[in-house]
């Protein structure tokens, strides 16, 4: 793996992660059979999100036959709580530093077989700044890419051809995080908030966000939960 982590000493460990992660998906340990946990993370010095609209897990059920707990469940991206949720956003607004446990965690997590979806809240450059360097040190040997919009992420469920922004008239795209030929995280610098259905105590602060942001998180759920 292409992630400059040193595996001789913890293939075992990666693989009790991924198959945590994995039975995740068939047995919520506090929920019904079937359903899926999908995690807000908790991050920094306590930096988490409380806008991102969850409203695209009650649509997935609609559209599919994948049945997820309607709400998130906050999650310390330090915990080993974490690895009980296949699916996590991390959102949220202004700068912030992970700490070395909190990298060494979101590394194992994405190389165990979770997946992150990574929002700036509002648009918020500085937390797209912080984002993309905590990624750098997590994983000094790999890149954010601009994914293609050919990308399966873009037709697992709705068939997506194009990413128009919020507040003007231009489109934008999605960077990806692949790790042996496939996207564990996916980021959008403009963000991924659905904010029409954020909720009463939510307001984008000026932000130019993706406007068919529920139908990408649709389907970045689908994707991350049959690849």
């Amino acid at each position: 793996m292409r992630n400059g982590m040193r595996f001789d000493n913890k293939i075992a460990a990666l693989a009790l992660i991924a198959g945590t992660i994995l039975c995740s998906i068939a047995h919520a340990d506090d929920g019904p059979r079937g359903i899926v946990n999908c995690a807000n993370l908790i991050y920094g010095d306590s930096k988490t999100s409380v806008c991102f609209s969850p409203d695209f897990l009650s649509q997935i059920a609609k559209s599919t036959t994948i049945q997820t707990k309607r709400e998130f469940v906050p999650v310390k991206i330090e915990s080993a709580e974490m690895y009980q949720h296949p699916f996590a956003v991390m959102t949220g607004e202004g700068s912030f530093r992970l700490t070395e446990p909190q990298r060494t965690s979101l590394r194992n997590y994405l190389v165990g077989g979770g997946f992150v979806v990574a929002s700036a809240g509002c648009s918020s450059p500085e937390w797209s700044s912080s984002f993309r360097r905590e990624i750098r040190e997590t994983f000094p040997d790999l890149k954010l890419t601009r994914l293609d919009l050919s990308h399966p992420i873009f037709h697992t469920v709705y068939d997506i051809d194009r990413l128009d922004l919020t507040k003007s008239r231009g489109q934008t795209g999605l960077e990806g995080l692949t790790i042996d030929g496939k996207i564990v995280l996916v980021f959008s610098s403009d963000g991924l908030n659905d904010t029409h259905h954020a909720g009463g105590n939510c307001c984008c602060c000026g932000g130019n966000e993706i406007r068919n942001a529920r139908q990408i998180n649709v389907n970045l759920l689908a994707y991350a939960l049959t690849h």
